[in-house]
C-alpha cells in the first residue's frame, strides 16, 4: 500500500486526478463509528451526512453510530454488507481489528473507505488526517515552549484505537528530542470531554507539578479545569475545536497552541467512496492530510486563530468544517446534519 503525505490544499489536486463524472446515481452507502458523543466524531458524522446529501449521487445511508470496541464494530460491518450497501465507511476501532468484516466486504464487492485513522486489510483505501504528525507537532512546541524541561501531562486519546496510537509515536519522537522533559502523568480520556475533565481536576487536586499539558483533542475543558481549580495556566496543547481555538484567542495570561485535525474528513471519505462508485479510481489506496500547528503566542498563529472563530458551531467541533476539493457542502449544511431523505 503507497502512502502519500498531503497538505488540506494539495487534497484539491488529487481530487481534480481522479476527475467527477458520474456514471451512476442512486448509492447507498453504509457508515460505522466506534464513538458516540465527542463533538470530533460528530462533526466526522455530520459531514458524512452532509456531503451524501449535497452529492446528489447517494440515495441512502445506513448509519451504525455508538460507542463499541473492535468486536462491536465487526457485527456493524457485517450488518452493513448484509444490507446490501454499495459502499462503507468507516472510523475504525484499531488497525487490524476489523480487517475480518472488511475483507469480507471487499470479498461482495463493496467500497471500503477509512477516514480518520488507517486499517491494513488490503483493498481497503484510506484518507486520513496524519495522527502521528498531529502529535510530534503539538509536543514539540510544547517541550520547545517550556525550554525542554518540565513535568507534563499526557492526555492521551482510546487506548487501542489506532489513531492514538499514531499520536503517541509522534509524542513520542518528540519526546526523544528533549530528554529533560518529564511525563508526570499518563491517562487515556477515551476521547471524552467529562473523563478528561475529571483527569485533570484529579490530577490537579494532589498538588503534583505541572509545567505543560498536552491533549489528543479534549481541550477547552482542560483550560476551564485549571481555571475552576484556581491554578495558574500552564501551556496547554489542543486541537482546532471551537472551543478550544476561542480560548486561545481570549483567556488572558493562557498561552497555547491548536492543531488543526479536521473532522470533515468523514466528507471527504463519503466523496472518495462515490468517486470510485462512479469508476474514477484515484491514485493511491492513502491519503494523509499533514496538520497546521496555531500558536496563540506567535503572530501568524494568532492570525489564524482570529480568522478561524466561529460562534455557530458547537464547542466541540473542530473549526474546519470543509476539505477544499473534496467537500461541497455549507457551513449551515453540515451544522444542521442531515443526509439523503432527511
Amino acid at each position: 500500500m503507497r502512502k502519500i503525505a498531503t497538505s488540506t490544499a494539495a487534497l484539491a489536486l488529487f481530487a481534480g486526478s481522479i476527475g467527477s463524472a458520474a456514471m451512476a446515481e442512486g448509492y447507498k452507502i453504509g457508515i460505522s463509528n466506534t464513538v458516540q458523543g465527542n463533538g470530533w466524531r460528530e462533526e466526522m458524522v455530520c459531514a458524512m451526512k452532509a456531503q451524501a446529501r449535497s452529492s446528489g449521487k447517494v440515495e441512502s445511508l445506513n448509519i451504525a453510530h455508538r460507542n463499541t470496541d473492535a468486536a462491536g464494530q465487526l457485527e456493524d460491518i457485517r450488518n452493513l454488507i448484509q444490507a446490501g450497501v454499495d459502499a462503507i465507511v468507516l472510523n475504525p476501532s484499531n488497525s487490524d481489528g476489523v480487517n475480518s468484516a472488511i475483507e469480507e466486504a471487499i470479498a461482495a464487492d463493496i467500497v471500503v473507505v477509512a477516514v480518520d485513522q488507517a486499517v491494513s486489510a488490503e483493498g481497503a483505501y484510506i484518507l486520513s488526517n496524519n495522527q502521528e504528525e498531529y502529535a510530534y507537532l503539538g509536543a514539540k512546541w510544547l517541550f520547545e515552549e517550556l525550554g525542554g524541561k518540565g513535568d507534563v501531562v499526557y492526555m492521551r486519546g482510546a487506548a487501542g484505537a489506532g489513531a492514538d496510537d499514531d499520536r503517541d509515536k509522534g509524542f513520542q519522537r518528540a519526546l526523544a528530542e528533549h530528554p529533560d522533559i518529564n511525563v508526570a502523568h499518563e491517562v487515556f480520556t477515551g476521547w471524552q470531554q467529562d473523563q478528561g475533565k475529571q483527569q485533570i481536576l484529579d490530577y490537579l487536586s494532589t498538588g503534583l507539578p505541572v509545567d505543560g499539558v498536552w491533549t489528543s483533542g479534549i481541550d477547552n475543558v482542560i483550560v476551564d479545569a485549571f481555571i475552576e481549580s484556581d491554578v495558574d495556566l500552564v501551556p496547554i496543547v489542543g486541537a482546532d475545536n471551537a472551543g478550544f481555538v476561542g480560548q486561545l484567542a481570549t483567556v488572558d495570561g493562557f498561552t497555547g497552541a491548536a492543531v488543526t485535525n479536521p473532522g470533515s474528513i468523514g466528507g471527504a471519505g463519503v466523496t472518495l467512496a462515490v468517486q470510485i462508485l462512479d469508476g474514477e479510481m484515484p491514485e493511491s489506496t492513502t491519503v494523509l492530510v499533514d496538520p497546521a500547528l496555531w500558536a496563540n503566542n506567535d503572530p501568524e498563529g494568532m492570525k489564524l486563530i482570529e480568522a478561524a472563530q466561529n460562534p455557530n458551531l458547537d464547542p466541540e467541533w473542530p473549526v474546519s468544517v470543509s476539505i477544499p476539493g473534496w467537500t461541497t457542502y455549507s457551513t449551515e449544511e453540515i451544522i444542521a446534519c442531515k443526509g439523503p431523505g432527511e
